[in-house]
Parts: structure tokens; C-alpha cells; sequence
């Protein structure tokens, strides 16, 4: 099966259809939900501290909906307008914006606490157009992400490498541009599970988080999951309940969104018989 990026360049393969698919394909979604809950835990961001996020390759806003169901206040910026036009039907949270990644992140110094991707990196590494140049986009991008990172902040990147070859030229472009890290795996031993996840840090260089997938954290994963999904959940509005969507137009208040307002049928359920 040909890797999509073989195929055309991303604002072209995530066209209209394509776009859908991807939003509205349960497995798809769930891979997806699952890979970024992995890389926020990688992030290591404060126990119960919102923080101001990038969603790199941000897409229909999938892994957007995890950052805010963790409270967080993020930005996502995406090459596919079919993409980003399905994120603004689904009303996410953040705020998105038309970008090729390879050009640089347009933001100002400092402004954000972390950044995540899922997915996305890989595009990267092929070039699209005559003036495309792997090696310059590669370090354009990773030099302006460091530039607009504060200082202890990091990225993590879920990508799907094609060759070793490949992950050499991403990580040496990310250590170029002045960031620490590298790789880690996720159960490196299968053919399905197997995940690769680039952790990159600005303020020094730390050991990296060892990857799971030994056979007591493959038993353990589930549990430990849910207990932590259950001690999170303590003392927060269930989802799409009242006090959960009085609280998203809080926040949405608070982007200077235009929101309607509030009344005795917000959150209230309509009849079936209608």
C-alpha cells in the first residue's frame, strides 16, 4: 500500500472526501485520540495548569478535542483547507490557521507552552515542488517552532518515518535548530502497535521517557489508564452535560468568540418525539 504522501502533495490528498473519511472513520479517530492523549503525556506539561498549546498539522481538530478535554488553550495550523473547513463545522475550540509547516510557524517569540502533531511530520521529508528542498524546509520549520517555544517547553511529534535514513535527516535538522532530545518508541516489537514519537526540548537536554511496550506495561496500560482517566474526570462536569457547556461558552466567551446566550434550555435535551 502506497504511504499517502507518495501519492500528492497534503492540500491535494486531503481534499474534500478525503477529509471526511478521515473525520468520521471511528478507528481512525480512535488511533488518533489514543496518539495524542501519548504525546501529552510525553509533553510532561503542570498537573491542573492550562497551558497555551500548538497543534502542529492541526487537521479536522481530532487531536484539538483532546487538548481541551485536558483544559488547555491551543492553536492549530494545517496546509489542507478541506481540513481546516471541517475543523470550523465541528466548532473547535482553538483557533486555526492555513499554513505550510515548511515555511515556518508565523507566531511571536516565546508564545507558546508546548506544541504536539500528529501525523504530520513525514510530509516534510518529500519534496512536492521544484523549490522544495527537504533539508531547508526541515530546519526552517524546527528553527522557528524553537524561536516560538518559551524556554522549558517541548514538542512532540508523532510521525510515521519511511526509513532510518529519514528519521537521521529529521533528527539531525531538530538538533540543528537548537532543540535536545529524540525518539521514542512505543512497542517496538509490533507491527501494528509500533509508534514513534520525536521529543524534542529547548531548555537542556534531559533523559528521555522510555517507550512502552514491555509486557508488564502492556498489562498494566489499560488500568492504569482508566484509574487515571477516573481520578482526572474527579470534580469536572461530564461531557455535554449543563455545567460542561456552560463551561466551553465560558471559554469561547473568553476567545472573544461570538457566543449565544445562556438560558433556561441550555443543555437540555429535546424530545425524541420531535
Amino acid at each position: 500500500m502506497s504511504r499517502p504522501e507518495h501519492l500528492a502533495p497534503p492540500e491535494i490528498f486531503y481534499n474534500e472526501e478525503e477529509a471526511r473519511k478521515y473525520t468520521h472513520n471511528s478507528r481512525i479517530i480512535d488511533v488518533q485520540m489514543q496518539m495524542s492523549e501519548r504525546a501529552l503525556e510525553l509533553l510532561l506539561l503542570p498537573e491542573d495548569q492550562p497551558c497555551y498549546l500548538l497543534d502542529i498539522g492541526c487537521g479536522s481538530g481530532l487531536s484539538g478535542s483532546v487538548l481541551d478535554e485536558q483544559g488547555h488553550v491551543w492553536v492549530g495550523m494545517d496546509i489542507s483547507t478541506a481540513m481546516l473547513d471541517i475543523a470550523l463545522e465541528r466548532e473547535v475550540e482553538g483557533d486555526v490557521l492555513l499554513t505550510d509547516m515548511g515555511q515556518g510557524c508565523p507566531f511571536r517569540a516565546g508564545a507558546f507552552d508546548g506544541a504536539v502533531s500528529i501525523s504530520a511530520l513525514q510530509w516534510l521529508c518529500n519534496a512536492d515542488k521544484k523549490s522544495h528542498k527537504p533539508v531547508q524546509r526541515l530546519y526552517k520549520f524546527f528553527s522557528s517552532l524553537y524561536a516560538c517555544l518559551s524556554r522549558a517547553a517541548r514538542a512532540v511529534f508523532q510521525f510515521y518515518p519511511e526509513n532510518s535514513e529519514q528519521m537521521e535527516l529529521v533528527t539531525a535538522q531538530a538538533m540543528k535548530a537548537g532543540f535536545y532530545g529524540g525518539v521514542v518508541v512505543d512497542y517496538p516489537n509490533s507491527t501494528k502497535a509500533k509508534k514513534f514519537f520525536l521529543v524534542l526540548m529547548t531548555g537542556g537536554n534531559v533523559p528521555l521517557p522510555k517507550g512502552l511496550g514491555t509486557e508488564e506495561e502492556m498489562q498494566g496500560v489499560s488500568y492504569i489508564s482508566k484509574r487515571e482517566h477516573v481520578r482526572q474526570a474527579r470534580g469536572k462536569s461530564l461531557k455535554k452535560s449543563r455545567n460542561w457547556i456552560l463551561e466551553k461558552k465560558e471559554r469561547r466567551r473568553r476567545q472573544m468568540k461570538e457566543v449565544r446566550a445562556d438560558s433556561k434550555y441550555t443543555g437540555r435535551k429535546r424530545s425524541g418525539r420531535f
